[in-house]
Formats: C-alpha cells, sequence, structure tokens
C-alpha cells in the first residue's frame, strides 16, 4: 500500500514540476506570461516550423495550408510574431527568423524556451554550389556546416590545413602569391544538453526525422513560373547531399566552386546551420528542406531569373507533407489540465 501510494505522489509530483516548467517559461513580471501558458496548455505539444525570409513566409500564406488558432492566432515576442495554428491538422507555431545567423538562432532559442515543442521543421530558399541539382530542386541535407569561421592565417605562413582556402590560387589571368594569403575554415563550439562542449565542423541532422522526410521522394514540385515560363528541368527532391551556411550571400562562381570541391556543399544559405546548432544544442530534433532559387554566381540559363518564390513554395510543399508523416509518428505525451 505505501509503495502504491509513493508511487503516485511521485508521478503527481513530477506533474507539478512539468507545469511548473512551463509556467516559467517566461518569468512572471512578463506581459505575455498568461498567453503563453494558455497557448501551452490548450493544444500542443508544437511542431515548430521556422523560415527566414518574406517570401517564405508569403508561399506559406498562400497556399492556406495554416489554419491560424480560433482562440489565440499568434503572440509576439522580442520582436517576432509566433503563429499558432494547425497544418494537417497537426498543431503548429511558425515564426519567421529574420535572415542570418544570430536572427536565426536567437528566434529558434525564444521558440524553444517559451513554448511546448516536438521538432524543429525548416523550410526556405537557397543557392545551388552543384552543377546536378538545379532550380526548383529541394534538398534535405543530413549534414549542414557553417563555413563563415576562419583562421586569417599570415602571408607566407608554414602551417598547413587540409581545409584552407589560398587566395592566391584564385589570382588572374595566373596564380600566384596574394597578401590576403589564406584562411583555414575552423569548427564550432557545440554545447547540448547533458554533454560536454565539442568542437564539430559538421551538424548532423536528426536521423529519424531524416528517415520520414526520405518518404517524400514523390512529392510534386512546381515547375512553370507562369503558362508561358517553365523550368527546363521537372524539379525533384535530393537527399543525403551536404548544406553550408555563412553569412554571406554567394554570388561568386569561383567560391562556389571551392565550396563544393573541398566540402561536397551541394547548397549555401545563410541560416540553416544556426537553426540547426540551436536544436541540437537543446536536444530537440530538426530537419531542413531548402529550394533551389539561383547557382550562387555559377553559370546557368536561368541564373539571372528570379525564381525565388517557386523555390519557396516547393520548399514549403515538402516541409507540409513531412508535417504530416512526423505528426502521426511523433509521441503524444498526456495533457494534465491545470488544477
Amino acid at each position: 500500500m505505501w509503495a502504491v501510494d509513493l508511487q503516485v505522489m511521485l508521478v503527481v509530483g513530477l506533474l507539478v514540476m512539468l507545469q511548473l516548467q512551463q509556467s516559467l517559461q517566461l518569468r512572471s513580471s512578463h506581459p505575455m506570461h498568461g498567453v503563453v501558458d494558455k497557448i501551452n496548455e490548450k493544444a500542443g505539444p508544437y511542431i515548430g516550423l521556422v523560415m527566414t525570409f518574406p517570401t517564405e513566409e508569403l508561399a506559406l500564406i498562400d497556399s492556406a495550408f495554416f489554419v491560424p488558432s480560433s482562440e489565440i492566432p499568434w503572440v509576439d515576442l522580442a520582436g517576432r510574431r509566433f503563429n499558432i495554428g494547425t497544418i494537417k491538422g497537426e498543431d503548429v507555431i511558425y515564426v519567421m527568423t529574420g535572415e542570418q545567423t544570430v536572427n536565426a538562432g536567437m528566434t529558434v532559442q525564444i521558440l524553444l524556451d517559451t513554448f511546448d515543442i516536438i521538432g524543429i521543421v525548416h523550410y526556405g530558399i537557397a543557392g545551388s554550389s552543384n552543377d546536378s541539382v538545379y532550380i526548383g530542386d529541394v534538398s534535405v541535407p543530413n549534414y549542414v556546416a557553417y563555413t563563415g569561421s576562419w583562421t586569417w592565417k599570415e602571408f607566407r605562413s608554414a602551417e598547413e590545413n587540409v581545409t584552407e582556402l589560398n587566395f592566391g590560387n584564385f589570382n588572374f589571368p595566373e596564380k600566384g602569391e596574394n597578401l590576403l594569403a589564406m584562411i583555414d575554415f575552423t569548427p564550432q563550439q557545440l554545447y547540448s544538453v547533458g554533454k560536454p562542449m565539442e568542437e564539430v565542423f559538421w551538424l548532423p541532422i536528426d536521423p529519424k526525422l531524416f528517415n520520414i522526410a526520405s518518404e517524400l521522394q514523390d512529392v510534386k514540385l512546381k515547375q512553370c513560373v507562369s503558362e508561358t515560363y517553365c523550368l527546363p528541368e521537372t524539379p525533384k527532391v535530393v537527399y543525403g547531399l551536404r548544406g553550408s551556411t555563412a553569412d554571406i550571400y554567394l554570388d561568386n562562381a569561383a567560391y562556389r566552386e571551392f565550396l563544393f570541391k573541398a566540402f561536397n556543399v551541394s547548397t549555401v544559405d545563410e541560416e540553416s546551420a544556426a537553426i540547426v546548432m540551436t536544436s541540437l544544442s537543446n536536444g530537440v530534433p530538426c530537419i531542413v528542406f531548402r529550394g533551389v532559387s539561383d547557382y550562387a554566381g555559377g553559370e546557368g540559363l536561368l541564373s539571372s531569373t528570379s525564381l525565388t518564390y517557386l523555390a519557396a513554395v516547393n520548399a514549403l510543399s515538402v516541409a507540409v507533407e513531412f508535417i504530416g508523416l512526423f505528426g502521426e509518428e511523433a509521441p503524444r505525451p498526456l495533457k494534465v489540465d491545470t488544477i
């Protein structure tokens, strides 16, 4: 009898602790504290849907996939709007982070700290650095890296590193020495729950989410911008490539080629690595879908044509289908009414 009572007390204690953790996600004096509590109590756990660029949000709005909550459709925190609703019947909170890594990382951390999130789905546009990945294709990478962190070496430095960029190799018309010398690409410091800090270069995509995404090869993607203008290649979903993130909009053929040869990078963007790293730090699974909108400075028949919206629509289409599958397989903890 005592053992049963003790077990009941432990279960109740754990449930109370979970409720307290939710209620303390925002300080008690925060004006949105009560609203956030209601959002976490009434629905969820939520899938966090993250985009970075206005065109990507426009694609979502135009699609009508997202159905806003009738009770609390949105909440503003730290200047960002967190939209509450459903996609394919699954509870979703979507937010636009703004561009580049600082904005992306900050926004995802706020999302995870404030709401009951079981996974992060990130979609957006990217440049292609791989000649076999075309405009309109959607890349589902299994690794991403931040390639904007460098050690800038001295001129005529004797030290050598496999992952170095020697500027002299790009002198024109002939290769030669260059006072800019060379740079080494450096790893990132990853802090995560229950682990010591580790230095990593490649950030892995959650394997379970990647396996679910592998079922989406037959998603129909948009090929035509208008009735008279269509892409020459039928867009496809490509898996297992590598993505590169840096706070740089890449529009340079030589650097594009270098990234592909040195790191086997197929897409370039300005946010994915920050979103994946923030998710890893918090122990929350994350998946990335990037639609190709340009060739990052490379040659191509359509490289000068703006196809951003089409790329965003295609990335969104894959992300939405993924949310439907993920929602079916994700564990659903028991909701307990607040006493």
